[in-house]
């Protein structure tokens, strides 16, 4: 939902083709709901992957991810997911101070009073990803291509089109919440803390996952550290980022030391947080990371993240 295409633009500014684009995209969303769970991981996996799944055996990252996914329905994933309800569940483990300021919390785009908000803030679902945009009262703002576009997932149950049971019951929202920045203007970057039953192993550094507009920019880069911020050769689809030397944030220890307090009750979850001059912020937490798709490389470490995670006592669910 980044800079609106041309093409778009056209088509969301007339009535009789935003209708007939929308029940394209709902078709191509929606032709494969039929399919079993099990046979939709298959698909999905080889999709973007290239490779099966050994569902019977997992031993991968991403072959544990999917038995997750598709098996482990705690219900307190649910209320994680859930972009809105998230703060609840980080208010009772005692990190109010990290959540990020929300201006309000809308049914419908229809609903968010422009007018009575500030200059600048994210327009963002709470139930799917990749769903936000920053509204800037300064410059240009497509109101009838973001209404439309906003209609639209709000009638959406991402759960389709991933399998992943966490989404499926999350009442829709659109939130509007401040939007964070350092002293400078800029976007922080994505520090993403690797739980594996309570214990934070890993630190997956985004730069650059965001434009301008707040939108994901379907680029950027990515590093791996461990807790000692020692790099590591992992690639997670995205380049490692070489423009200048990565400094460990002053703060590193204590969002490690705050994912294990949010990632205590699960197997695995990635929990995400902003850094902005020197002060953390919550940013979500995920419990399917890459939604089990994203080809690790080399092997040997999507066997050893595998490794970590331990599926005892899950029973595989009979499929309908």
């Amino acid at each position: 939902m980044g800079s609106v295409h041309p093409l778009k633009r056209f088509i969301y500014h007339h009535k009789l083709t935003t209708k007939l684009y929308n029940i394209y995209r709902n078709y191509n969303r929606d032709k494969r709901n039929k399919m079993s769970d099990e046979d939709f991981a298959h698909w999905r996996h080889i999709f973007r992957t290239g490779r099966d799944l050994d569902l019977d055996n997992p031993r991968t990252f991403n072959e544990k991810i999917w038995w997750l996914k598709l098996y482990d329905r705690n219900p307190l994933k649910t209320i994680c997911t859930d972009k809105y309800r998230l703060q609840e569940y980080v208010k009772e483990c005692g990190l109010g101070h990290i959540c990020n300021e929300i201006y309000g919390v809308y049914d419908s785009f229809d609903e968010i009073p422009f007018d009575e908000l500030p200059d600048r803030f994210y327009i963002k679902c709470n139930h799917t990803s990749g769903c936000n945009i920053i509204y800037d009262r300064s410059k240009p703002f497509d109101f009838v291509y973001y209404k439309n576009e906003f209609d639209f997932w709000m009638q959406r149950n991402y759960f389709w089109g991933s399998r992943e049971y966490n989404y499926k019951d999350i009442v829709p929202k659109i939130i509007c919440e401040k939007v964070l920045e350092d002293k400078e203007g800029n976007l922080p970057a994505d520090y993403k803390v690797m739980c594996f039953h309570g214990e934070a192993k890993l630190m997956f550094l985004g730069n650059n996952l965001a434009g301008k507009d707040g939108a994901h920019s379907g680029c950027g880069y990515c590093d791996v550290f461990d807790r000692d911020f020692n790099w590591i050769p992992i690639l997670d689809e995205r380049p490692h980022y070489t423009e200048k030397p990565i400094e460990k944030p002053d703060n590193y220890e204590t969002m490690f030391q705050y994912a294990e307090i949010l990632g205590k009750p699960f197997r695995h979850v990635r929990v995400d947080f902003y850094d902005v001059d020197g002060k953390i912020y919550i940013g979500e937490m995920t419990f399917n990371h890459g939604g089990g798709c994203q080809d690790l490389q080399p092997e040997e470490w999507a066997l050893k993240m595998g490794d970590w995670i331990s599926l005892d006592g899950i029973e595989r669910i009979k499929q309908e």
